[in-house]
């Protein structure tokens, strides 16, 4: 294996002394003091994921409250993750700078300021900007925690099972969003959706300075202001366009902002690669290990996104749940999830990293063609067992490759490679949505544009072969044998334009884990090549890392 020149300066910090945060792959072993400090790195990325979540379930409250237009209720949603999305890389480069604890604090006092000024919103623009700082805190929150855990867990095998509780960490906030939303909104106002991230920003601030190292890099150069503003300006357009194309289709604007954004973004990478000192530093996509598990996470998002988006509407729309049961039902792909990501740690140590993967992606292709056997009339059974077995099949996969990112990656730019890796799979997210969504929609319209009632008024019919919702809701307002034969057909178009999007979800797992196996297929243990990888590849620590991944 060759490295590519990118070998990091080492800290003080990131020597290998027995028993303290040392070098990855070396002897040094994680004690008591850093797994506390993990059970702390995983607040705010519970809080994260769920604040993904329960906003969804407040916003009939605030329609009803705060009377937004049509547009700022879109914004009230949308602007938290295209903020979020467009500051991850530049946070995470900014923290291997001024130190990755002290970002993570910074983070956490915006979040936590954000958030009461959210809750106490008396106008939608108020809580558009407040959505927005909310999403500059979050971007500092994501990158710095990953990029600790490399510097607390230098073991290998340490770091697999701190990653897979960081992992884990997702999918019970997950869940926890959907449920924890249900009960506030129950007993109070929607400003407590905001509130409840207030004790857990309060528990990291206090616990952080004892409890988490401060790392940065060595001599890592000036802040490229221009790097940073370019990254910006090209995640933002690109998310958008590829959002607003899931919600209204394709047009001129939405298209023209996803050309911008990619023309932007060619130009950032051709400035990274001029640069002595990058923000991103490309030559780390050399490595076969680091840029096929980036490429892996978009995709495992995109089937994790996309699954979301169908098995709500699903449970609600055409089984008929409230949300707070529909989010009991969450309950066991949660639970398969985390289950998972305690497993991924125990595989990595019997077998490779390449059988992980691959195995991974096939038992999620294998949970959505459980799902492509779903109808109107199946229950709820089928789309848990669906739901259980992808859950546990793509858990598997992001354990495993958000490892292999940030142990290929060198430790000085842990945090500009964590925010990379972030920003990648808010873009699997929103291409899930995006794809799938049209996947889904486009089929529904076929159907009911062939089945739906001739008999219904004009306004009705288009409301009704718009989205399911528009359909349930149309349906209430018919008269009752009416009204069931528009609930009937809409709830069977919906399940085949789920069952599509299954299959093409499943074929597209299938063949991610063909590709995975010739990507992978010299990654050890370690994260690093075996030896006989293309020049260019894994692109670790320096030589006694390299061979300690070949001893593992």
């Amino acid at each position: 294996m060759h490295d590519t020149g990118a070998a990091p300066i080492r800290t003080s910090r990131e020597t290998g002394k027995p028993g303290t945060p040392g070098k990855p792959g070396t002897s040094g072993k994680a004690g008591r003091k850093e797994w506390t400090g993990l059970a702390v790195l995983i607040l705010p990325v519970l809080l994260v994921s769920l604040d993904m979540q329960v906003l969804s379930y407040a916003l009939p409250f605030i329609s009803a409250e705060l009377a937004p237009s049509g547009s700022q209720l879109l914004w009230i949603v949308d602007i938290y993750p295209f903020v979020l999305a467009g500051l991850l890389l530049t946070m995470g480069s900014l923290g291997d700078r001024i130190g990755r604890r002290r970002l993570l604090m910074l983070g956490a006092i915006v979040f936590g300021l954000a958030s009461v000024t959210a809750s106490l919103a008396t106008d939608p623009v108020l809580l558009i900007a407040t959505r927005a700082l909310l999403g500059v805190g979050g971007a500092t929150l994501m990158p710095s925690t990953l990029s600790l855990i490399r510097t607390m867990f230098t073991d290998d095998g340490q770091r697999r099972a701190a990653i897979a509780v960081w992992t884990g960490a997702f999918a019970a906030g997950a869940v926890l969003g959907p449920l924890l939303g249900g009960i506030l909104l129950e007993h109070f106002w929607w400003g407590s959706v905001f509130l409840v991230n207030l004790p857990v920003m309060a528990l990291l601030l206090l616990l952080a300075p004892a409890l988490l190292p401060e790392s940065r890099a060595t001599g890592p150069g000036r802040f490229d202001l221009l790097s940073a503003a370019l990254s910006l300006a090209a995640v933002l357009p690109a998310v958008y366009g590829i959002q607003k194309t899931a919600e209204d289709g394709l047009h001129a604007v939405p298209t023209v902002a996803f050309a911008v954004g990619l023309a932007v973004g060619w130009y950032f990478l051709r400035r990274q690669r001029r640069l002595d000192e990058p923000m991103l530093d490309v030559r780390l996509f050399r490595d076969r290990a680091f840029s096929a598990s980036v490429a892996t996470s978009v995709l495992a998002i995109f089937s994790l996104v996309g699954s979301g988006l169908f098995t709500t509407q699903y449970l609600q729309m055409v089984l008929g749940y409230g949300p707070l049961r529909a989010g009991l039902w969450a309950l066991p792909a949660a639970g398969a999830a985390m289950a998972s990501s305690a497993l991924a740690p125990l595989l990595a140590r019997a077998v490779r990293p390449v059988a992980v993967v691959a195995g991974g992606l096939v038992v999620a292709a294998g949970g959505y063609g459980v799902l492509t056997r779903l109808d109107a009339d199946s229950g709820v059974a089928v789309i848990v067992t669906g739901t259980v077995v992808m859950a546990a099949g793509i858990t598997l996969v992001m354990t495993t490759t958000s490892d292999l990112v940030i142990a290929t990656a060198p430790a000085d730019r842990a945090g500009s490679v964590s925010g990379l890796s972030q920003t990648a799979t808010e873009f699997g997210g929103a291409f899930g949505i995006a794809v799938l969504g049209s996947i889904g929609t486009a089929v529904y319209r076929h159907d009911m544009a062939r089945h739906l009632p001739d008999d219904l008024p004009p306004s009705a019919a288009t409301a009704a072969r718009d989205t399911l919702g528009g359909a349930v809701d149309t349906a209430g307002r018919l008269p009752a044998e009416a009204g069931a034969d528009v609930l009937a057909v809409a709830r069977d178009a919906f399940a085949h334009g789920l069952r599509i999007a299954s299959w093409t979800t499943a074929g597209l797992l299938l063949a991610m884990a063909v590709l995975s196996v010739f990507l992978l297929r010299h990654t050890v243990r370690g994260g690093d090549a075996d030896g006989d990888g293309a020049p260019g590849e894994g692109a670790g620590d320096g030589a006694a890392e390299r061979a300690a991944g070949q001893q593992a």
